[in-house]
């Protein structure tokens, strides 16, 4: 009888972040439709939370459970630098004990909000060295890549990216981004994001009040080159959205405020705070489902963070996006509202709400789009999924066909 295939899910997975984990939701419902005999478990930031909702077992990212906290104190920077060391034993012996490890969607290979290389980056290396090291596949399936700047930050992304033994972007800004950093990347596909293969909301979901816009908001500081001028960044960005929001209370809309990671929680309480009107009101979502519903009972949606932007696109809602990077450009490009985007930085609140009166006007026209984009995305999502059980699972699945081949690049 044949051994089951012993598949390990990676990242920051269950850490608050929305986006992160409707990825790995789709490579689990993936995993669950087409391997059903897989046994899963996870390596990520927030184990107690993925055990709890997905049903796997899950293990710790960090030995040293302030990781993300800035270390100020002797005590905490010894941490640090133990659990680094620590880490390179603990990810070993995971790794060691799958066959496949996949990394799902996620902009891990950018660092278009702060980043230090010895966070996450660093993790990732480790995993992609480990596997190497050990005959595991790590699959980056469906990730975000940008340009990097930092040094530190660059070569521990290109050097993770060539030990991979798969890898596919979410668009082809990514792939280009890989290219630019050194990385071969002329058998790497590009498919729409992952979260775009999670389900709708059923029809006849209630919708909500008429008029009602959803403003998804995010604790915003400009990104990882940004630092230096990060609170001007986000004070701009804080005054202009609530300049906006109060311009639609002061038309009668009613307002929605969404989020799409724990920490946007200080930007919605400033804006219920700025603006005291009954008509604001602020989503408790939990996950990328709740996200969809909330966006799907939408006239409008005006959104920041990125997979608020995908839950909009997704449910088919006019969507005008307040971009901080490049992948929200390309996102909207892809989906057919390119014309609608506004810069996070420098958030006008009189052009956004010229551009979003000109969103509104081509609603109807603009849904028929979103209808007709995500029909094919769903179908190239579909490629992905097939392409990845060729690249990760044929000894253990397809017994009559011969194993694909991957890739073996030098470090």
């Amino acid at each position: 009888m044949r051994t089951p295939v012993r598949v390990g899910v990676f990242g920051l997975l269950g850490s608050g972040n929305l986006g992160n984990d409707g990825s790995l939701e789709a490579v689990l419902a993936y995993l669950r439709a087409e391997h059903p005999a897989a046994v899963v478990d996870a390596l990520c930031g927030g184990p107690e939370v993925v055990t709890a909702r997905y049903g796997i077992p899950a293990t710790r990212l960090h030995w040293y459970r302030g990781e993300y906290r800035t270390a100020s104190r002797v005590g905490s920077i010894a941490g640090k630098g133990l659990g680094k060391l620590v880490d390179v034993v603990r990810t070993a012996a995971w790794v060691r004990r799958h066959d496949v490890v996949i990394v799902p969607g996620m902009g891990v290979l950018e660092a278009t909000l702060p980043l230090r290389p010895w966070g996450f980056p660093y993790s990732l290396f480790l995993l992609c060295a480990t596997g190497r090291l050990f005959g595991t596949k790590v699959a980056l399936v469906g990730v975000g890549a940008a340009a990097i700047r930092d040094r530190a930050t660059r070569a521990l992304v290109r050097r993770s990216a060539r030990l991979a033994a798969y890898r596919s972007y979410r668009d082809t800004l990514s792939r280009d981004a890989m290219r630019e950093m050194g990385v071969d990347t002329a058998r790497d596909p590009v498919h729409p994001d992952l979260a775009f293969a999670l389900p709708t909301p059923p029809a006849g979901t209630p919708s909500g009040p008429p008029g009602l816009v959803c403003v998804g908001v995010m604790d915003f500081h400009g990104g990882n080159d940004d630092r230096a001028r990060a609170e001007e960044i986000h004070r701009r960005y804080l005054d202009g959205t609530t300049r906006f929001v109060r311009a639609l209370v002061e038309d009668g809309r009613p307002v929605r405020l969404l989020t799409g990671d724990a920490c946007d929680a200080s930007a919605v309480a400033a804006i219920l705070d700025a603006v005291d009107s009954p008509l604001v009101t602020a989503a408790e979502a939990a996950s990328l489902a709740d996200l969809m519903r909330e966006t799907a009972a939408a006239d409008t949606v005006v959104a920041t963070r990125y997979h608020n932007l995908v839950c909009a696109l997704r449910t088919g809602t006019p969507t005008l996006a307040l971009t901080y990077a490049a992948k929200s450009d390309a996102l909207m490009d892809r989906m057919g509202l390119g014309a609608y985007c506004h810069p996070a930085r420098e958030v006008d609140a009189d052009r956004l709400l010229e551009r979003f009166r000109a969103l509104e006007k081509r609603s109807a026209e603009l849904r028929q789009t979103l209808a007709e984009r995500n029909r094919l995305t769903a179908r190239q999502l579909r490629k992905q999924f097939t392409a990845l059980t060729a690249a990760l699972f044929p000894a253990h699945d397809h017994p009559d066909h011969p194993p694909a081949r991957t890739r073996q690049e030098t470090p």
